[in-house]
């Protein structure tokens, strides 16, 4: 694939390798961020990605700021979040309206990329 597709956000470093390599072995272009600051660079950086894949609790800009961010860079990214904490952390109101889908951690990494291959099949 020619085109970058999916920015993965993920500060623990084994959960993003094993995400990266997964979605890698199914043929998808995946730049990876150990922080919310490194992946909204690459945002700016990569006009061609499809989808935002962010954990919610990270260092320097957590997962809701920097979707914030991005969607005001790129109103048209799709973006599933991850948490182990959704019920203590639920999305702000200025992302409400938005459709945000979310991983609870532990998940099974099957379903992880069922979902996002779902999401990028979708318009």
């Amino acid at each position: 694939m020619s085109n970058v597709q999916v920015i993965l956000a993920e500060d623990e470093t084994q959960l993003r390798q094993m995400i990266g390599e997964r979605l890698t072995a199914r043929g998808h272009k995946v730049l990876q961020a150990a922080d919310g600051e490194e992946a909204l660079a690459l945002v700016r950086a990569h006009p061609g990605v499809a989808l935002l894949l962010s954990d919610v609790l990270m260092p320097r800009k957590n997962g809701y700021d920097l979707v914030e961010a991005a969607l005001k860079l790129r109103p048209e990214l799709k973006v599933l979040m991850m948490t182990a904490y959704a019920a203590d952390h639920p999305p702000p109101a200025a992302l409400a309206a938005r459709e945000i889908r979310t991983l609870v951690k532990p998940f099974d990494p099957e379903r992880m990329t069922a979902l996002v291959e779902d999401m990028l099949s979708r318009p």
